[in-house]
């Protein structure tokens, strides 16, 4: 396996990153995860656009995407895998213990993963935490992802796969690692950017394409809607059978159905939207 590390690629056995990179001692780092499809990443321009507004949001330089872009080649290239998981991370690089930066300048990593395609449909549970709509990191993809990682926890031990949070003000928010979408009386709805979610790329792309609306919605909005979905890089558009004990239709949603069958359409006539 070859990643892409300091500039080229090296075996992922021997490279190394220093212990003192801030990405790890603070999480002083921003990433993307991106579908590679036969070796072709999905929606990279868009998703390298985020990788840049997060870097300017925790005050790092742009990232050179000319290199990334070349990056996310060569380790595709070297790797071939049929469906595979492409993390793109930038750190603030080797730094001081502390908080504050060292002027070494940033990390940037690229490494492959293979995937499998995600189950048409999934389990779900809300958890007690919720998102600061009005935090620092609020918008950005960060690489401090302890939060998700408890809550993904809790979920796993509910035999779901997803936890989903409201945040301060009661309203929907989103899950760990997708965005979550409700459909009511047979219009799709998803919470806002100002709710604290992110601005997921698969989000962005199934808002296009299914006319769903961006609707401040209560938490427990949940519990009375039709049919529930989540999206993200990985997961397209996946259905929820089951949300915190409470069945739904699942797949067999219909409004759910025809936003998969939209997504698989237009995302696999254009793979870089």
């Amino acid at each position: 396996m070859k990643l892409w590390l300091d500039g080229g690629l090296q075996d992922a056995d021997s490279a190394r990153v220093s212990v003192f990179d801030h990405g790890l001692t603070v999480g002083d780092g921003v990433f993307e995860t991106v579908k590679a499809v036969d070796g072709t990443p999905f929606a990279l321009t868009r998703h390298l656009a985020r990788l840049t507004r997060s870097a300017r949001g925790l005050g790092l330089p742009d990232p050179d995407l000319d290199e990334v872009r070349r990056a996310c080649a060569a380790v595709l290239a070297a790797n071939p895998v049929p469906l595979g998981r492409l993390r793109i991370t930038y750190t603030g690089g080797h730094g001081p213990l502390g908080s504050d930066r060292g002027a070494h300048g940033p990390t940037l990593a690229v490494a492959l993963g293979a995937t499998t395609r995600r189950p048409d449909s999934t389990a779900a549970v809300t958890v007690p935490w919720t998102r600061n709509e009005r935090g620092a990191l609020t918008g950005l993809k960060t690489t401090s992802y302890a939060e998700n990682v408890v809550a993904l926890a809790r979920a796993q031990e509910q035999g779901a796969s997803e936890a989903l949070f409201g945040n301060t003000v009661g309203e929907l928010c989103e899950g760990t690692g997708s965005n979550v979408f409700v459909v009511l009386d047979g219009q799709i709805h998803t919470p806002p950017l100002a709710s604290g979610c992110l601005a997921g790329i698969t989000r962005e792309l199934a808002v296009e394409w299914t006319g769903a609306k961006e609707t401040a919605l209560p938490l427990d909005i949940l519990g009375r809607a039709d049919e529930v979905f989540l999206t993200s890089t990985l997961r397209d558009v996946q259905a929820v059978h089951r949300l915190d004990g409470r069945d739904l239709p699942g797949a067999g949603g219909p409004v759910t159905a025809k936003a998969m069958r939209i997504f698989d359409e237009r995302s696999g006539a254009d793979l870089d939207p």
